[in-house]
C-alpha cells in the first residue's frame, strides 16, 4: 500500500513538468519568451497596412489577433506579447522557415507550391488575378496584352501566372518587376506599363486611393480561378496549426466575421476613407462555413 502511495505522490510531482516538455516549435517557443512574432505588410491594404497613426492595421491583422487570443488561452499566459515584422512578397517565405515570424498576416496566396514549404490555415479570402490599365488603353483580355509592356510584383503567384501565360500563348509581352504594388501600380499611371497584374482585390484597392480612379479598369479576363489567401505558418508544426485551425474555424463559422469583413470592404477604412463596396462573395460564405485550407481554386466553386 505505502509503495503504491509513493508512486502516487511521484506521478502527481512529474506531471507538471512532463506537460511542460510536452510542447514543441511554434507553442513552446510562445510559451517560453512570452511573446509572438507577426508577419505585416506596410501597403497591402485593406488586408495589412500602416495607417495614419503608424499603426499596422487591416482584415488579417484582425484575423491574427483573433488568432493570438487562442494561443493565449491555450498557453494559459497571463499576458502575451505581439512583435512585428515588416515582410514583403520575396522573403515573407524565408522569413517564416527560418523562425524570425510565426504568422504571416497579409494577403498570402495558398497553393500547392508554397505548401511544399509553409502551411497555411483555413482560407479567409478568395481572389482571382487580373489586370488594371488605363481605361484609354481599351484592354480587357489577356490577349489584349500581346507586345506590350506588362508589370507584376516580384515574388508573387501573379508574376508566376503572366510568365506563363506568356510563354504558353506566345504573348511577347515585356514582363516587368516591381518591388510592391504601390510601385507596380505607379508604373502604370506613368505610363511605363500599360498593365498591372495582381489579385483583383488589390487592383481595386489601388484604384479607390488613386489620384482619379475614374481613369482605371480591372480587365474581365483573368490569369486564374478565384484562389484562396490564407495566414501562413511554419510547415510540420501540427500543434500550432491545430490552435490556429481551431481559432479560425470558430471565427468564420460565427457572426463576428461578417463583421470583420463589412468593416474592411464596405465601410471607410483610415486613412482616407475609402471604401471599396466589394461584398463578401457568395463563394466566401460558403467556405466559411466549411472552413478549409485547401490550396486548389476549384474546391471553393470558382
Amino acid at each position: 500500500m505505502r509503495s503504491l502511495t509513493t508512486a502516487a505522490i511521484l506521478a502527481v510531482a512529474f506531471a507538471i513538468p512532463v506537460q511542460a516538455q510536452e510542447l514543441t516549435g511554434t507553442l513552446k517557443k510562445i510559451k517560453e519568451t512570452g511573446a509572438i512574432t507577426l508577419g505585416v505588410r506596410d501597403s497591402a491594404v485593406p488586408f495589412s497596412y500602416i495607417d495614419e497613426k503608424q499603426k499596422t492595421v487591416g482584415y488579417a491583422i484582425d484575423i491574427c489577433m483573433k488568432i493570438v487570443e487562442e494561443i493565449k488561452a491555450e498557453l494559459k499566459l497571463d499576458k502575451l506579447a505581439v512583435n512585428e515584422n515588416l515582410v514583403t512578397s520575396s522573403n515573407r517565405i524565408p522569413l517564416m522557415a527560418n523562425g524570425t515570424i510565426d504568422l504571416e498576416c497579409g494577403s498570402t496566396t495558398n497553393n500547392a507550391d508554397r505548401q511544399k514549404q509553409v502551411w497555411f490555415t483555413n482560407t479567409h479570402f478568395l481572389t482571382a488575378s487580373r489586370f488594371v490599365s488605363k481605361k484609354a488603353s481599351k484592354l480587357d483580355q489577356v490577349g489584349d496584352l500581346k507586345g506590350k509592356a506588362v508589370v507584376s510584383v516580384s515574388g508573387t503567384t501573379n508574376i508566376t501566372q503572366l510568365n506563363k501565360a506568356n510563354a504558353a500563348r506566345s504573348l511577347d509581352i515585356t514582363v516587368m518587376n516591381a518591388k510592391d504594388v504601390p510601385e507596380a501600380f505607379l508604373m502604370v499611371e506613368t505610363d511605363r506599363a500599360v498593365a498591372f497584374v495582381m489579385d483583383d482585390i488589390q487592383l481595386a484597392a489601388m484604384i479607390a486611393s488613386s489620384k482619379d480612379p475614374s481613369l482605371y479598369a480591372i480587365s474581365t479576363g483573368a490569369f486564374s480561378d478565384p484562389e484562396p489567401y490564407g495566414i501562413m505558418l511554419r510547415k510540420d508544426d501540427t500543434p500550432f496549426k491545430t490552435v490556429v485551425d481551431r481559432a479560425t474555424a470558430k471565427l468564420y463559422k460565427s457572426a463576428e466575421i461578417e463583421k470583420i469583413y463589412n468593416k474592411w470592404f464596405m465601410e471607410p477604412v483610415p486613412p482616407r476613407g475609402l471604401n471599396f463596396h466589394v461584398p463578401m462573395p457568395v463563394s466566401m460564405k460558403k467556405s466559411f462555413e466549411h472552413p478549409s485550407d485547401n490550396p486548389d481554386p476549384a474546391s471553393y466553386g470558382g
